[in-house]
């Protein structure tokens, strides 16, 4: 009998909101700039997963030059059913699969080139790695989309007006061949060095005009309507990159941009207020420090707790989080990417497992007044228990149907009849407490109350908030931390100018590889592109390794040089190019000996 009027008072509460918020639904206008359906519906997905596998996987490499082998791809395990089940456990909705990566290869046999898996040795030439991928993912309840690299290392006609019409072809085929497509994600990175064919050159285009996006654009309508857009803001899509890849967006993050213009960091991060576009922002991060499998950092998988803070950054900040989970060289996803991913999941379904609200009531105020620049809207929900309840997490969610309202609110607890504030635990500006669009998650340090009090200050018009929910989250025990301790404390070096580090040994060393890791909070300092040398007499020199750190500035981890065995007492690194300011710098370095 307790259980059932326990049930009953439960429904009444989220009755009573429900019907709160619906009377705000039918009495209230649209505002601003709104999503689309499509829209809609990919911004519940929340979680969705990366799968990073190419050419790259065999050659322990992040972008591949062009020139690899075909040959080199030959799992012996490929199962894109374990890669399915690994996603769908861990939580994820739906898999974006790196069709082709930089280098050009294609994970498909296309029709338009030779450099594919038809011409490895993998099941003799016939297999297709695509088609198994979206027959697994419809087999486990999963969404299906493609990434399609702009950049093709390979292909002889870049940066000419002939591949244009050859990217699209291949377009054209991964939305015609293999189903529902839910997106289509195009890298950023646009022009370089490569090998193109043999010219082993450098070719720069207009990332803005080359590739003709408006057409593109309309064939992608065409052929998937249902399909949404990324692209990192050269040309605007459906959706946008948040401005870096550690996995984190604005505390402040408006779902809107300017269809035209240039896109800064701090739009592409935060979003913005008055942006004439619905845009929503689209966190992206790998499971390990790389977004290719790498054997060195199968210890380094990302742990839980910094799993839980991205989950919060993303998210708990109204975007939806991508998790890329690499494929080892055997074909499979490894144990423990996805032993992780199983814990992250678990961890979500503990953390908001129940409401608390549903045992309180819920007080609803509300005031309309001028204010000098417009109209200030304001709502204040009190939440009171009849006994002291513990938390540490208060979730609020707005109807962006009718789009994105609240600007500015207040988070309080009463303690000893005084009302105290409270602030968000993992904001980088202020008190955290702005934006809040389809989720807002705020994190506090646990505490006792009878009553909390959520204060909408400052909103574009009347704020419609359709969910509340305050929980208490677990503490994680017995974490992994992600990394290791520190290289550099063992070796001596020093500067001879602001690009060049030596490093140096009493005796001669027998040396197998470099290892660099950029500054972790800035940009400036960062090496881009490398020359490495030995020594052991201070006179002749040889240079081991040239070339570039790629990616390195939205994605900085560690970077690995690998050369021959070599005998030497000194090694030099000079940077040939720094990514900002005029001094070379790092967080760690490691020189790996036999």
């Amino acid at each position: 009998m307790i259980n059932y009027c326990k049930t009953i008072a439960v429904a009444i509460l989220m009755a009573m909101l429900t019907i709160y918020v619906n009377a705000q639904t039918k009495s209230t206008k649209p505002c601003g700039p709104l999503p689309t359906e499509n829209q809609l519906h990919w911004q519940d997905m929340e979680m969705y997963a990366f799968i990073h596998y190419s050419l790259n996987t065999y050659t322990d490499q992040e972008w591949g030059f062009g020139n690899e082998d075909p040959k080199l791809f030959n799992p012996t395990h490929l199962d894109c059913r374990q890669w399915a089940r690994v996603c769908k456990q861990a939580g994820m909705k739906g898999i974006i699969f790196t069709a082709k990566h930089h280098c050009g290869f294609c994970m498909w046999p296309s029709a338009y080139t030779e450099y594919s898996v038809k011409n490895s040795p993998w099941k003799n030439g016939k297999g297709d790695v695509v088609r198994e991928l979206a027959d697994a993912c419809r087999e486990e309840g999963l969404k299906f989309a493609v990434y399609l690299s702009p950049w093709d290392r390979n292909h002889p006609e870049y940066g000419r007006p002939e591949y244009v019409t050859y990217f699209r072809n291949q377009l054209r085929e991964l939305l015609t061949n293999y189903g529902e497509i839910f997106e289509v994600w195009f890298d950023g990175a646009n022009g370089g060095d490569g090998w193109y064919g043999g010219a082993n050159e450098t070719r720069k285009i207009d990332r803005t005009t080359y590739y003709q996006w408006p057409e593109t654009y309309k064939m992608i309508r065409q052929l998937q309507p249902t399909c949404l857009i990324w692209n990192d803001g050269s040309s605007r899509g459906d959706l946008r990159w948040v401005g870096t890849e550690a996995g984190n967006v604005g505390e402040t993050n408006w779902s809107l941009l300017n269809h035209d213009g240039e896109v800064t960091w701090s739009m592409l991060h935060y979003g913005l207020e008055d942006g004439d576009s619905w845009v929503p922002g689209e966190t992206n991060t790998s499971i390990r420090p790389g977004w290719f499998y790498h054997e060195t950092e199968n210890e380094h998988v990302k742990s839980l707790s910094k799993l839980m803070d991205t989950y919060y950054k993303s998210v708990g900040r109204n975007s939806t989080l991508l998790l890329n989970f690499p494929v080892a060289p055997n074909g499979r996803i490894h144990p423990n990417d996805s032993l992780r991913g199983l814990a992250f999941k678990k961890m979500i379904d503990e953390v908001f497992r129940e409401n608390l609200i549903e045992k309180g009531k819920v007080k609803v105020e509300k005031e309309v007044g001028a204010q000098a620049n417009g109209n200030l809207h304001s709502s204040t929900f009190t939440v009171q228990w009849n006994k002291p309840m513990t938390f540490n997490r208060f979730l609020a969610e707005e109807d962006i149907a009718l789009g994105q309202r609240v600007k500015k609110f207040v988070l309080e607890v009463e303690v000893d009849g005084k009302w105290q504030p409270l602030k968000d635990a993992l904001a980088e500006n202020g008190d955290g407490l702005t934006t809040i669009g389809h989720r807002r998650i705020i994190c506090f340090p646990t505490l006792t109350a009878t009553k909390l009090r959520f204060t909408i200050k400052d909103s574009k018009a009347e704020p419609i908030i359709k969910k509340l929910g305050v929980y208490l989250a677990p503490e994680i025990t017995a974490d992994i931390p992600d990394s290791g301790e520190k290289h550099s404390c063992g070796l001596h070096y020093f500067f001879s100018n602001p690009k060049q580090m030596l490093i140096d040994w009493d005796n001669e060393q027998t040396i197998t590889a470099f290892r660099y890791l950029p500054p972790q909070t800035s940009r400036k300092g960062t090496i881009t592109h490398y020359t490495l040398w030995a020594s052991s007499d201070w006179s002749n020199w040889t240079k081991l390794a040239s070339g570039e750190f790629s990616n390195i500035v939205n994605n900085p981890i560690w970077q690995t040089i690998k050369f021959p065995t070599t005998k030497a007492r000194i090694l030099k690194l000079d940077a040939d190019r720094l990514a900002e300011g005029e001094r070379m710098a790092f967080d760690d370095i490691e020189v790996v000996t036999e």
